[in-house]
């Protein structure tokens, strides 16, 4: 007597690799040597003939077993569940993505930061501030001049030069 792997008992009969042992349909046949058929059937009749002789027709119906129905309820639990792991992955993936994002800015603005340290020294902001502080006072001056009169002047003067030019 011996053990298997499901923990059945059994002889040295039972632990043979199969190799040796016929099946029993040959078994069968031995016994009946009718049942033996080399060739193919030569019709339908001969062909119920043959399964007569095996033991009759054989109920379908009693050897297929019934699908074995899931509840609604389980399918939707199932799927639920898919669904919420699906939902913490993707909140997951927002998070690194809302990571990388604010080190992409704060990486970003040290680079602004250094930039302007490298091009205009010491408190570069307050240098820009005074550029364009000095650059809105000069625009309002340039606004005041009487640019109709300096532009009545120099018009003759620009067609002039460009008439020379033309002829040469």
């Amino acid at each position: 007597m011996f053990k298997d792997e499901r923990g059945d008992i059994g002889t040295d009969k039972d632990m043979r690799d199969g190799a040796d042992t016929a099946p029993a349909a040959f078994e069968e046949a031995n016994i009946n040597p009718d049942l033996i058929r080399r060739e193919g059937f030569a019709s339908e009749a001969e062909y119920r003939a043959y399964l007569a002789t095996l033991g009759g027709d054989a109920p379908v119906g009693g050897t297929v077993e019934e699908p074995l129905l899931v509840s609604d309820g389980h399918a939707l639990e199932g799927r639920l569940r898919e669904l919420r792991e699906e939902l913490e992955n993707l909140r997951a993936r927002l998070h690194v993505i809302q990571h990388q994002a604010a080190t992409v800015v704060t990486e970003n603005v040290r680079w602004a930061d250094a930039s302007a340290h490298a091009q205009l020294g010491n408190q570069p902001w307050l240098k820009l501030a005074g550029a364009m502080a000095a650059t809105f006072v000069v625009t309002r001056g340039i606004m005041r001049l009487p640019l109709g009169a300096v532009a009545t002047t120099a018009l003759p003067l620009v067609a002039a030069a460009m008439n020379r030019k033309l002829a040469r």
